[in-house]
């Protein structure tokens, strides 16, 4: 039997109605901080979104404290056990939205939202004539890992894929349309803006990439590359059959690489692909003068190392 790690991630969402979300907010990062998390959490007038770490004992209280409210009593956690927190400081911030989409005419997922398809569902899907997967996130978090076939959006957030998606796929409302992101909360608006937009068969991966990777029927098959998460694991495995490649190559040298870094300069912070060879050689900077910036932080890391 394998050993349980001593930490636990948890990543969540919940669109349900949050009144007065400034107070929830204050009182949030309070109970959170008393319990010993580490991590980020937005909360809107529309919901919650986090992804916290902490022990097993933590990360249960935390649980039975949220499904004690009846907002967020049928929420449901990816789980992932892991070493050490994946966070450094506790953060709860309150914005006007979960995922910044800024859409002319905003979706409650509620009401509107793509079908939610099941992992073996969206496996065997995938594997249909005629569709078309839209990768839900960044190109950034595409080119370390997506699905076998997906399109990369050309996109650095998600308020630009309204644009992206009436340049780019106009002529295709009448395809059947796959949607997927990492834990399923972006889907959930996307999919419901292109039906809008007049998509007619627009569905999405329930639970997202994360849940995909741990089903035991399709083990992630599909999938190549890793999963690049928002914590300090930049990066997980999803594919757990003997399918598994890497895709995303060295940012310098161009040899095959999912190793994720942020450049070492503090006012760039960058995060690109680096094989460990590379490293010390550009001093894990991603510009000339990022590696000759006062504060790179790699000379102050080699220097620490040293002393």
């Amino acid at each position: 039997m394998t050993e349980k790690m001593p930490y636990r991630v948890l990543l969540y969402y919940k669109y349900v109605p949050i009144e007065d979300a400034e107070s929830f907010k204050d009182e949030h990062l309070k109970f959170c901080k008393e319990l010993g998390l580490k991590g980020r959490i937005i909360v809107a007038g529309e919901g919650i979104n986090g992804t916290v770490s902490g022990t097993f004992e933590q990360t249960e209280a935390y649980m039975d404290h949220m499904k004690s409210d009846s907002r967020f009593a049928d929420m449901v956690y990816k789980i992932d056990e892991v070493e050490e927190h994946a966070f450094k400081k506790m953060f709860v911030r309150h914005k006007k939205e979960l995922v910044t989409w800024r859409l002319e005419d905003d979706v409650d997922p509620n009401v509107t939202t793509g079908k939610r398809l099941k992992p073996k569902e969206f496996y065997e899907a995938l594997q249909q004539e005629d569709v078309i997967v839209i990768d839900g996130r960044n190109y950034y978090e595409y080119d370390i890992g997506h699905f076998r076939g997906a399109i990369r959006p050309e996109v650095t957030a998600s308020r630009d894929f309204p644009k992206w998606v009436r340049e780019n796929l106009a002529d295709h409302k009448d395809k059947k349309i796959l949607t997927y992101c990492t834990g399923g909360i972006r889907c959930e608006k996307f999919s419901g803006f292109l039906l809008k937009e007049g998509f007619t068969d627009v569905s999405q991966l329930e639970g997202g990439i994360v849940t995909y990777g741990k089903d035991e029927d399709v083990q992630g098959r599909l999938w190549d590359g890793k999963c690049y998460v928002f914590d300090e694991r930049i990066s997980v495995p999803v594919n757990r059959t003997e399918e598994d490649v890497i895709i995303a190559k060295c940012y310098y040298c161009g040899k095959t690489e999912d190793r994720y870094v942020n450049c070492a300069n503090p006012e760039c912070n960058r995060q690109h692909v680096c094989c460990e060879e590379c490293e010390p050689k550009v001093k894990r900077s991603c510009t000339d003068e990022c590696r000759e910036h006062p504060r790179n932080r790699f000379q102050e890391e080699l220097k620490s190392t040293q002393s």
